[in-house]
């Protein structure tokens, strides 16, 4: 993986947080949300994190690529670049 999107640097520009209230903790917190799991496992914390990512599409954050590796250095891509690839997974609708 090259490119990817960091969750909390999202997070905290969508909700503008600062960047001590960016933890999986305490963003699932301030979201009405618990830990589920085992907290520092790799699997549990993967879930937790995919939640508050379903949360902020819900809440209309549009998630983008926003770190990428290039020449072995780590990189911050501008929120205004265009979008690469296949558009962004959209969230199912639900008919009533």
């Amino acid at each position: 993986a090259k490119k990817w999107i960091n969750i909390r640097k999202s997070y905290g520009n969508f909700y503008k947080v600062p960047r001590n209230q960016t933890k999986l903790t305490i963003m699932l917190e301030n979201l009405g949300m618990n830990y589920d799991g085992r907290p520092h496992s790799g699997l549990d914390d993967s879930k937790n994190i995919a939640r508050i990512a379903i949360r902020m599409l819900q809440d209309g954050c549009d998630l983008r690529v926003n770190e990428k590796i290039h020449g072995g250095q780590l990189m911050t891509v501008s929120s205004s670049a265009p979008l690469e690839g296949a558009p962004a997974p959209q969230m199912p609708r639900y008919r009533n």
